[in-house]
């Protein structure tokens, strides 16, 4: 299997995973991202819709339906008087939690058929594809049995 083919085909498998991850917990999957992204610290909306790769509809109907769920809220911009940012609420910052680490450890089965030392290598291969590319981050902690690595 060629580098694209793998890169595509990979992408499947993950978006597969925390889709049915997201689903599990009564999110949807982009709900699951934004929470995700969240977890870090609030973020504006330019920031978001850069990060999550959405247009500035599409990020208004998920935060307002987020929102309506009681994970996200709106709060005063403390750089910009006039703009706001998108924080976590309790519940969200629960359900984020929850969610990232079942998610993590789901992913990280997805490599059960590497051996250790295949896994430190496709970790190392993986940072560099990122660092050279805007990816917003998440899961940056390490997942369940992961001593190391990390996103």
């Amino acid at each position: 299997m060629g580098v694209v083919a793998g890169l595509v085909r990979s992408s499947f498998l993950v978006d597969a995973v925390y889709s049915e991850s997201a689903r599990e917990y009564g999110i949807t999957h982009q709900q699951g991202q934004l929470l995700c992204v969240l977890m870090a610290q609030p973020y504006g909306m330019s920031e978001l819709g850069g990060m999550l790769r959405l247009a500035k509809s599409s990020l208004t109907g998920l935060v307002d339906r987020t929102a309506r769920r009681g994970l996200v809220r709106r709060e005063p911009s403390p750089d910009d008087g006039r703009a706001v940012v998108i924080a976590l609420t309790e519940a969200g910052a629960e359900l984020a939690d929850d969610f990232s680490t079942e998610t993590c450890r789901r992913l990280y089965a997805l490599t059960r058929c590497l051996d250790h030392t295949d896994r430190t290598r496709l970790a190392a291969l993986l940072a560099r594809v990122v660092s050279e590319n805007e990816v917003p981050a998440v899961f940056t902690d390490t997942g369940p049995g992961e001593p190391s690595a990390s996103a």
